[in-house]
This record gives structure tokens, sequence and C-alpha cells, in this order.
């Protein structure tokens, strides 16, 4: 499991519309989500590859057994099938994009 992040160097600011960019250009659908402190998703699977991508706030994501905690900028791709769950860390909701590999 690896976290990507954002290269300020290559990918210039960290903007909501340009992480959607980059997603949609590696051939994902992307939804926007707003999750509040105390969000809680438990161990579930989705039928198609995705990617959690985080615009503000801290995400801690569990794949597989393997923990990542996500800040802005950061993203994890979830295999087809793969046991996950998610919770927002800390005070401050969560802007995430949740994306589908079309």
């Amino acid at each position: 499991m690896s976290v990507r992040h954002w290269n300020p160097s290559r990918d210039g600011p960290l903007t909501e519309p340009a992480l959607r960019a980059k997603l949609e250009a590696l051939g994902y659908r992307v939804a926007r989500y707003v999750y509040e402190p105390g969000t809680v998703f438990p161990d579930h699977t989705h039928d198609v590859e995705k990617a959690d991508a985080v615009v503000s706030g801290c995400f801690r994501l569990v794949v597989r057994g393997h923990l990542a905690v996500l800040g802005p900028g950061d993203w994890l791709l979830v295999p087809r099938g793969a046991v996950h769950s998610a919770a927002v860390v800390g005070d401050e909701p969560v802007v995430s994009l949740d994306a589908v590999k079309l």
C-alpha cells in the first residue's frame, strides 16, 4: 500500500480543482464528499478500483490491515475487493475526493 503525495514543484499549488484534474487524468471519475469529525466507515469493500484523496483535514485508512493517515494532497489506491475502513482524525472535517476507476 503506497500513499501518493501532491508535489507542488511538479503539480503546482494544491487546490481541489487541480487534485481533481490529476485524478481524472489517471482515469478516475471523481466525486467530492465532506466528512465531519467523528465519521467512521467500518470494514467494507467495493466492486471497483478506487482512490481516496484528501483536499483538507486528516483521514485514517486501513486497507488490508495496513494503516495510512492521509493529509491534504495525499491519496491512496484501494484495489477492487480490498477490505478497508476509514475514519476522520481530529476536529476538522475532511474534504475528500472519492475516485472510481473508469
